[in-house]
């Protein structure tokens, strides 16, 4: 009977054994890795001593599209109101800036829209690593084949159409880094410096953004490089960075800016223009500031009316674009102005909230970072189109005309819109 059995049956063969095996052990291995990494987990697991929490799925905050939208929409008004005398004048169309405003507006919210509906936390984890990439390269591309402009070399020509990748980079920076501040959150409190506090909490930050930095300085970029620096130091400060490294990150900052401006003529005249206006050539480099602050005192209280500005007429230059601010100031008045910025503040004011509720470490991170974005542009164009500081070439959110921005910023807003969908709640 043996023999039969062995004539009739072949030895076992050992490799279906062996792949099974094989396959059960990869298959804990990558269990443990969805276990003890941050980018698979979801929500991050709490601490020992709180109660388990899980995330809930719900509607998105309904205040902070409205806010979005009610901008959108009085931006597109004022982007006609400022730029249908240049549009005119220069396109034979006045609404020429309107419709292009219009158009990416539609476009942008249409290519968000999926996301706001479909991507969970996780994925902004995984996108922020792309993202990421994608702006190194386009940075690096735009140097080599970049069209310059305005002393800057910051655009990349497609077609009939102009792409700006800093616009890009700053969101980037803003994902990448909250992954990464997230993930090793205990590294960066620990007492460790050189294999914990520093080299998580200061060192590698800075590298991720810094580089970013370095590539927007190549450009000549300057309020790229300043917004880009102060979103890398806030999201560094609300991940847990020790604040002394903060700082000195900061000085490192100020260093390569000042070098920066001392190295470039065109940062030097608008320094200058900045620190002594009266003295500057007010039909040369003091032209637009000039025109600006005037445009601002004509409009009093109440403004000259919508679509009755003066200094549209060809004495602001570009009026859709960096000072659409002082338009809206001369034709709204002082009340129009502060309807703006209160509609600012209330989106930023919502934009935090959201923060606090957010899933996990990296959620509340991003919107927090984004949030802050928008907060400093608002902060950096006024105070640009007031003389607070140097004209560094700084949009106004949903206001000025620029097609990158306004595509980036609405998806920046579908972003904090998709992660205001879910929250952590103790059981």
């Amino acid at each position: 009977m043996a023999d039969r059995k062995a004539e009739g049956q072949k030895p076992a063969d050992g490799w279906p054994v062996m792949r099974r095996i094989i396959r059960r052990l990869n298959r804990r291995r990558l269990e443990k890795l969805e276990q003890n990494d941050i980018i698979f987990r979801e929500p991050l697991t709490p601490k020992p001593a709180e109660p388990p929490a899980l995330m809930v799925r719900g509607s998105i905050d309904m205040w902070f599209m409205l806010l979005v939208l009610v901008l959108l929409c009085f931006g597109a008004v004022m982007c006609y109101s400022a730029s249908s005398v240049y549009a005119q004048q220069y396109y034979g169309d006045s609404t020429h800036f309107l419709w292009h405003y219009i158009l990416y507006a539609a476009l942008s919210i249409i290519g968000t829209l999926p996301f706001v509906l479909f991507a969970r936390p996780w994925f902004w984890r995984l996108f922020g690593i792309c993202a990421y990439a994608a702006s190194i390269l386009l940075l690096i591309l735009v140097l080599l084949v970049g069209r310059e402009s305005g002393g800057a070399q910051r655009w990349i020509e497609i077609g009939p159409l102009t792409f700006q990748p800093s616009e890009v980079a700053k969101m980037s920076v803003v994902l990448a880094m909250a992954l990464f501040m997230s993930k090793y959150e205990d590294k960066i409190t620990s007492d460790l410096k050189f294999g914990g506090s520093f080299r998580y909490g200061a060192l590698v930050p800075f590298a991720i953004f810094g580089t970013v930095c370095f590539l927007v300085a190549l450009e000549r970029h300057i309020s790229g490089l300043m917004i880009i620096g102060m979103i890398g130091i806030a999201v560094m400060f609300m991940g847990g960075t020790r604040l002394r490294y903060i700082f000195l990150i900061i000085g490192a900052i100020a260093a390569a800016g000042g070098l920066l401006i001392l190295i470039s003529d065109y940062a030097q005249t608008r320094v200058f223009t900045w620190l002594n206006l009266e003295e500057a050539d007010p039909l040369g480099s003091a032209w637009q500031t000039w025109q600006g602050l005037y445009a601002i005192g004509s409009g009093g209280l109440f403004g000259r009316g919508l679509g009755n500005s003066q200094q549209k007429f060809g004495y602001v230059s570009e009026p859709q674009n960096d000072f659409i601010f002082t338009i809206i100031c001369e034709e709204l008045g002082f009340f129009g102005a502060f309807l703006i910025v209160t509609l600012f503040i209330l989106l930023i004011r919502r934009g935090f909230k959201i923060a606090a509720k957010a899933p996990d470490k990296f959620s509340s991170l991003v919107v927090s970072g984004l949030t802050f974005k928008l907060a400093l542009q608002v902060i950096m164009n006024i105070a640009v189109v007031t003389n607070s500081m140097p004209n560094t070439g700084v949009s106004l959110p949903f206001f000025s005309s620029g097609g990158t921005s306004l595509a980036v910023q609405i998806f920046e807003m579908g972003i904090i819109l998709s992660i205001s969908r879910y929250s952590t709640q103790k059981k």
